[in-house]
């Protein structure tokens, strides 16, 4: 894998490497709360949970992506 190139130049905004950690808190607590609606099951209640209402996507790691000249940072195209 030493030859392995990005084929799309964009890399995350902070240094974190990945939001791994918080995907996984946020999908643990949304199956948590989809398991309690359906054992609870009341059918004047709402439908499931959407994983937005749990989640907030700005209190993650990274903030997002950013796209980035490769020819001014040929270092940042490397796996």
């Amino acid at each position: 894998m030493s030859r392995s190139r990005r084929s799309f130049p964009s890399c995350g905004i902070t240094t974190a490497r990945s939001e791994k950690q918080d995907k996984r808190i946020y999908n643990r607590r949304f199956r948590h709360r989809s398991k309690q609606s359906l054992v609870a099951f009341d059918p004047e209640a709402d439908v499931l949970p959407v994983l937005r209402e749990l989640s907030n996507v700005w209190s993650m790691t990274k903030d997002g992506k950013m796209i980035f000249d490769p020819q001014k940072y040929p270092k940042f195209m490397r796996k």
